[in-house]
């Protein structure tokens, strides 16, 4: 399960990286960054918007994906909580001191 949870994670972050250079290449209305690197940018992913916005919904799901998994699993693996160990302070009129 632990090599299951590392590739998660490698996707998880690979993916992330992906979805973020896709989107500032997307042309926008200002342009972005796809028309910052001018036609090297749009020769990548064709004139037409289609494949671009495909190869986005892909990445974003696969994103989507691991962040899911990876929670199902993490919170499968650890069945304690971290208000299990809270320790309540003592009840000053319960104690044993006399007055």
């Amino acid at each position: 399960m632990e090599i299951l949870n590392t590739l998660l994670y490698i996707v998880f972050v690979i993916s992330a990286i992906v979805l973020i250079v896709v989107i500032l290449l997307q042309e926008g209305r200002g342009g972005g960054f796809g028309q910052a690197l001018g036609e090297h940018g749009q020769q990548t992913f064709g004139v037409g918007a289609k494949g671009i916005n495909r190869f986005t919904f892909y990445t974003a799901a696969f994103f989507l994906g691991s962040a899911v998994t990876l929670h199902y699993i993490n919170r499968s693996e650890s069945s304690s909580s971290v208000m299990d160990a809270l320790v309540t302070p003592a009840d000053p009129t319960q104690s044993g001191q006399p007055k």
